[in-house]
């Protein structure tokens, strides 16, 4: 038996549970993780809600994530090019909040040494999100972009990886989260009535791209200052669909292995640093949900499977 965190009813977290299970078996062209690490994401907490039933239908009791980090102990019967014993990061295919977990082989890939597992397991749905919405809104060196939310678990990845590629970044956050925001590469603004103006101050021909990460209304001062919806970008401002802006809702939309790939080449050459706000324990599941649901937390929450309990304060990688 191994443990598992689940509800059986839509709600609050105190409908959580951590319960005994049997582990699952891998079926063809699946492989078992014997689970290190889970992010938490804000879609986990709308699952419990149960706002995303009809996107994502539910037979309950279940459970939640798929942020994942592990060994391999068991291989389904085809699997190639994986062993049991190998350590890897990625996106599981059964509940990662759990001691066990399935994945499919291609959306895994090897966790280096040099990467702890609570950023290991931190790095799939926010780091591959990020990744993808850059190469939707086709962001090169010379751009200039837009991050809202800038210093939560999406927006701490994107303003690095846009950096990467060569562009300048302006990130919105709360003033005090402006000294993070300039250690990772990003102009910091605050947020609020003036945006554009402030944005224009230090952009005054405006900006090429905009990632909203925040949902706070910024959308109209976004194409304003896009000149236009076109390579306007929301994950959260669903109900500004009728503006002509792009819509993500696919995190890393079947390109997680090489999002991760070029994540962790960056992370081991010291251009990728990985905010992890706080861990916890698989048995403080609750309190981690309660934490992301706040928007507060500065960097990734990500649970460990392990007996230790969690920590407060910013964890990196290396």
């Amino acid at each position: 038996m191994s443990l598992a965190v689940q509800f059986s009813e839509y709600g609050a977290t105190e409908h959580l549970r951590v319960v005994d299970v049997t582990p699952p078996a891998p079926g063809p062209g699946q492989v078992r993780l014997a689970v290190r690490a889970a992010g938490v994401n804000p879609i986990d907490w709308k699952i419990l809600q149960g706002a995303m039933r009809e996107q994502i239908p539910l037979t309950l009791p279940a459970g939640l994530g798929s942020d994942v980090a592990g060994v391999v102990d068991a291989v389904g019967q085809g699997v190639t090019g994986i062993e049991i014993g190998d350590e890897v990061l990625g996106t599981s295919l059964t509940p990662s909040y759990a001691q066990s977990a399935l994945a499919d082989p291609a959306a895994l890939v090897a966790r280096p040494g040099t990467v702890p597992w609570h950023v290991a397991g931190a790095l799939a749905g926010a780091g591959g999100t990020a990744w993808t919405v850059l190469e939707r809104l086709k962001v090169t060196e010379g751009d200039t972009v837009l991050m809202h939310a800038a210093a939560g678990g999406v927006g701490t990845f994107a303003v690095q990886l846009a950096a990467a590629r060569g562009a300048r970044v302006i990130g919105t956050a709360s003033e005090r989260n402006h000294g993070l925001l300039r250690e990772l590469g990003a102009l910091p603004v605050t947020y609020g009535p003036g945006l554009v103006e402030r944005v224009r101050a230090v952009a005054p021909d405006g900006v090429d791209a905009v990632v909203d990460a925040s949902g706070r209304g910024e959308i109209p001062d976004s194409i304003e200052l896009a000149g236009g919806p076109e390579r306007v970008l929301t994950l959260v401002a669903f109900d500004a669909a009728g503006t002509g802006i792009q819509i993500h809702t696919g995190g890393a939309a079947g390109q997680g292995a090489r999002a991760l790939g070029e994540i962790l080449q960056l992370i081991q050459d010291g251009r990728l640093r990985v905010p992890v706000a706080r861990t916890y324990g698989l048995t403080e599941a609750a309190a981690a949900l309660e934490a992301s649901r706040t928007g507060h937390a500065t960097g990734k929450i990500v649970l460990l499977t392990g007996a230790a309990t969690g920590h407060d304060g910013s964890s990196e990688a290396p």
